[in-house]
């Protein structure tokens, strides 16, 4: 597992930055209107553009955490991380 970027909550959703050696940028995690059940709770964007969409989760250990697919043409597949709460704010973690 690897930390993949830091966030910080807002009152909409989340701000921060993600960092790999091929991304560096800032990312907004947007809370959105479900509608309907599996739809996602948070659409994903660097700057105005979307990239990613995210949706609310609990572990087995009931800890809640966000559950992030970012996507882009760029990237050679889809990259899927958690969004998880740590004493200083929010880190995203990527796992292969």
């Amino acid at each position: 597992m690897a930390t993949i970027g830091t966030f910080t909550k807002q009152e909409n959703g989340y701000q921060g930055t993600i960092a790999t050696l091929t991304i560096n940028t800032k990312i907004s995690i947007t809370a959105v209107k479900k509608t309907e059940e599996k739809a996602p709770d948070y659409r994903v964007f660097a700057g105005k553009v979307e990239i990613g969409a995210a949706w609310k989760k609990t572990s087995k250990e009931n800890h809640p955490y966000v559950s992030v697919k970012l996507d882009d043409p760029s990237f050679p597949a889809a990259i899927f991380c958690n969004l998880i709460e740590t004493d200083g704010g929010y880190v995203l973690i990527w796992s292969r």
